[in-house]
């Protein structure tokens, strides 16, 4: 006899009932309220409210009601932050996975709604689903540098978070009591008790013969995250951890020797970079402020007070350098020189970059301020390469990748 999807007795698996799901739903609870934190912070970190060109999310209205001024301290927070997010993400696939594996009967259980209570949590659990699919495919296309998602990442990632994190936390206030007191009790009662079928349509009234435990199937799934997190988190260090990353864009050796031999995102290739633009002798920095405009050549630069600060690269895409060794002009000195004495403004920087995202990029005055943001000339005691920015590059602590903007052409101090 042919059962339908929303028949007790279509699903035969021994594994499915409240027992299993609720130890995956503790573990997601935990996690996945950590990662609606950290990706909410990513976005603090690029200062959307201080200018358009930094908002790759308009149009945000209330969402964006927790935004604050991202601070320079510690110098290593956008690194750990972002490296938590993306690996973190990996890491949770399986249990994602093994979750919706087992609620898969609730899908297709009828009638659609018992109750009230009932009908609000198959909605969260729809949202739910479909949210947290929607949210790890993006995030996984967008780490994999291969973004093949129609429409841009930023605001499909920035508002599909809130949806999913919205249902996701409906259905912890809905199922939260239940799984506590599942976790509770010992787990040969619900392999007894049928009445679990009414309860939550987990527990087949007919299961298959068992080929693997609970337990062991609870095994196999942190066993999947913890490869993905072996072959994943080694892209936040430099050196033989990097290369461990094999599921990682930035993952394998450094490309490169000597002191600019560290990671990059976008070659000078890539950004359509002219070398005759960038040449030592050619290339003028153009700042403007208070008092007017001032263009300095690379020479120029080199002869006002140089000040070196050690600062990591972190990157929205979760991949990080260790502290490199920058040397170069203090932005609030290079402020100084158009009238902006004292306290120093924001600053809009522009790039030679003619491809890729970020050709231009805004600074908060708290981090124009900080002594150790620099326009970088040198980095561990060698001018930059062309990859790394070469004439000139911004380096702020604690800030994205993409805000240290490299290639920079134009400086301006002032509100933006």
């Amino acid at each position: 006899m042919t059962r339908s999807p929303s028949s007790p007795g279509f699903w035969r698996s021994p594994l499915r009932g409240p027992w299993f799901t609720s130890v995956l739903g503790v573990v997601l609870l935990a996690g996945i309220t950590l990662l609606f934190v950290t990706g909410l912070l990513s976005y603090a970190a690029y200062n959307p409210d201080l200018s358009p060109v930094n908002d790759k999310t308009p149009d945000k209205g209330v969402l964006g009601f927790y935004l604050f001024a991202w601070p320079t301290d510690p110098h290593w927070l956008y690194r750990l932050d972002q490296g938590v997010h993306v690996t973190l993400g990996i890491t949770l696939i399986p249990v994602l996975l093994a979750k919706l594996w087992s609620v898969v009967p609730k899908l297709f259980a009828l009638p659609p709604a018992r109750s009230l209570a009932h009908a609000l949590e198959r909605v969260s659990l729809l949202l739910l689903v479909g949210g947290g699919l929607f949210e790890f495919v993006t995030g996984v296309l967008n780490i994999q540098l291969d973004y093949v998602f129609p429409g841009s990442f930023y605001p499909l990632h920035f508002y599909g978070a809130w949806v999913f994190f919205a249902a996701f936390a409906a259905h912890a206030v809905l199922k939260t009591p239940a799984a506590l007191r599942n976790l509770r009790r010992p787990r040969e009662e619900e392999v007894k008790e049928v009445k679990e079928v009414e309860e939550g349509d987990l527990v087949s009234p007919r299961p298959d013969p068992p080929t693997v435990s609970r337990r062991g199937a609870l095994w196999f799934t942190g066993g999947g995250s913890l490869l993905l997190l072996a072959t994943t988190a080694g892209q936040n260090f430099d050196g033989p951890l990097r290369r461990t990353a094999l599921l990682a864009p930035h993952g394998g050796a450094d490309p490169g020797s000597g002191p600019n031999g560290f990671q990059i995102n976008k070659t000078a290739a890539y950004a359509g970079i002219d070398p005759a633009e960038t040449d030592d002798d050619a290339w003028r920095l153009v700042v403007t402020g208070r008092t007017g405009t001032v263009r300095l050549s690379r020479a120029q630069l080199a002869r006002l007070p140089l000040h070196s600060a050690a600062l990591p690269i972190a990157c929205v895409e979760g991949w990080s350098t260790g502290d490199q060794w920058w040397r170069g002009v203090r932005l609030r000195d290079l402020a100084a020189l158009v009238g902006h004495d004292g306290d120093p403004p924001d600053v809009f920087v522009e790039s030679l970059q003619r491809h890729g995202a970020f050709r231009r990029a805004a600074l908060r005055a708290n981090q124009v301020a900080d002594p150790r943001s620099l326009l970088a000339l040198y980095v561990n005691g060698e001018k930059l390469s062309p990859d790394h920015g070469r004439p000139a590059r911004i380096i702020v602590p604690a800030a994205p990748g993409v805000l240290n903007t490299k290639w920079v052409a134009r400086l301006t101090f002032g509100d933006l």
